[in-house]
This record gives C-alpha cells, structure tokens and sequence, in this order.
C-alpha cells in the first residue's frame, strides 16, 4: 500500500506563487530602515544619495521586498568603500556595476523575484556586472547560491557574489 500525505500536510507544504507574476519592481523613495535585517545603521538618506536607490518589490500596493543598490564602477569590500565608489563613479559618470548591499522580503517568493527583477534591471541598462556586499552569514551565503550567484570574493567581514548577465 501507498502512503498518501495527509490534507494537513499537502495543504501546508504547497503554496500558491501565482501572485508573483502580478508583482512590479518599483523604485522607493523611503523604507523603515529598522526593518532591515542586514544593514539597519544606514539611513534612508544614505540610501538614495550619491548613486544610490531603494527598490521593491510590489503587489496589490504592498511591498512585498526590498533591496538597496548602489551603482559604482569596482566591487566593494566594506560599506565604506562601497561610499567612496559611489562617490567617485557619480562625478566622473562611470558606473558599470549594480552592488545590492542589502535584500529582504516579508513573503516567501518575493526575495528570489526580487534579485530576478534586479537581473533584468542591470540587463536593459547596460550594467556589466551586479554582484553584492553580503554579510558573513550562512544566510546570505545560502540565498545567493540558491538564487545561481558564484562567490568571487570572501573579505574580513564581508562576501562578495556575483550574479550572470
């Protein structure tokens, strides 16, 4: 005889990703930094200054992600470097490289669309890399692996993945 899953268990283990087709990336203009599980110390100024920008993720006018970019010209090490670059790939109008330094989803799928949508984002403008500033965490490691990035760089506090154009 054939076990078959209780109704419990089939009713809990699928879940319905039919809403992510109907979501939009968004630019944002502000965010509740203290939701962010990465990098909380960074302000919303910070964060849309200085070629940098604040995306989500929308569907049915909630966002459902987030994730913070920063278009530079080299990848970074540390968020401090991260501010130089911006600096300098701004005023000498040079940036080639998207760096997501920080991603989070309130619901479960909307964190892989979010990178997706990052993807065709740096695609359609002619970015020539996207890659990250991750935290040290078995986390981070794991959601980029799992979303096809190759680690390129491992720094004293930082992790650096990059993703396929």
């Amino acid at each position: 005889m054939v076990a078959k899953p209780t109704d419990w268990l089939t009713k809990k283990t699928l879940i319905d990703f039919t809403w992510i087709r109907k979501t939009k990336f968004i630019q944002l203009d502000t965010i509740d930094v203290s939701e962010d599980p990465v990098r909380p110390e960074l302000d919303v100024k910070w964060r849309t200054s200085l070629n940098r920008k604040i995306y989500g993720l929308e569907y049915n006018g909630k966002v459902e992600a987030i994730m913070c970019l920063a278009f530079t010209n080299a990848v970074p090490h540390t968020v401090r470097e991260l501010d130089l670059m911006c600096k300098v790939s701004i005023y000498e109008d040079n940036a080639d490289t998207i760096v997501a330094y920080t991603v989070w989803s309130r619901k479960k799928g909307a964190g892989q669309k979010i990178m997706k949508e990052a993807i065709k984002y740096a695609k359609k403008n002619g970015f020539n890399k996207l890659v990250t500033l991750s935290p040290l965490t078995p986390m981070a490691t794991h959601y980029h692996i799992r979303n096809g990035a190759k680690l390129i760089s491992l720094n004293e506090s930082t992790q650096n993945f990059e993703y396929s154009l």
